[in-house]
């Protein structure tokens, strides 16, 4: 899986990805995105509900062998790259699929990586209704 990636970078990597419960690599960070991608992973993830406490971005724009590294750790060969709980999640195309049928939203609850809901609110019997399938 990871023939090129030096020991040292995988640990990088390792370490990164353990960071924080939902953690990003992107081009620019979430507040300057450098990429249309980035930008529209990031703010899919805001629209979700992420809990910024849990969240870390990482923008390989700043390290080569980071941008070269992950694309080898995930083989995956697209940036921005989703990572939830240590496991790689997917690109822009498949977290935009996921928010969409709503497995994105299942799986951050999952983890834990929401803000937490306001006490007061009404619970929420389902947020889907079937007549709002596709």
């Amino acid at each position: 899986q990871s023939r090129f990636i030096s020991t040292e970078i995988k640990d990088a990597i390792d370490k990164a990805v353990a960071s924080s419960p939902v953690v990003l690599f992107m081009k620019g960070t979430p507040e300057f995105p450098q990429c249309g991608f980035s930008r529209a992973t990031i703010q899919m993830l805001g629209q979700q509900g992420v809990d910024p406490e849990k969240f870390a971005a990482y923008n390989v724009l700043e390290d080569p062998e980071l941008r070269d590294g992950i694309k080898e750790y995930s083989s995956w060969p697209t940036i921005p790259q989703l990572y939830v709980n240590k496991e790689f999640v997917g690109g822009c195309d498949i977290v935009m699929s996921m928010a969409q049928s709503g497995e994105l939203a299942e799986l951050l609850e999952a983890n834990d990586a929401l803000v937490p809901e306001d006490v007061e609110e009404e619970p929420q019997a389902a947020n889907v209704k079937p007549s709002e399938r596709s």
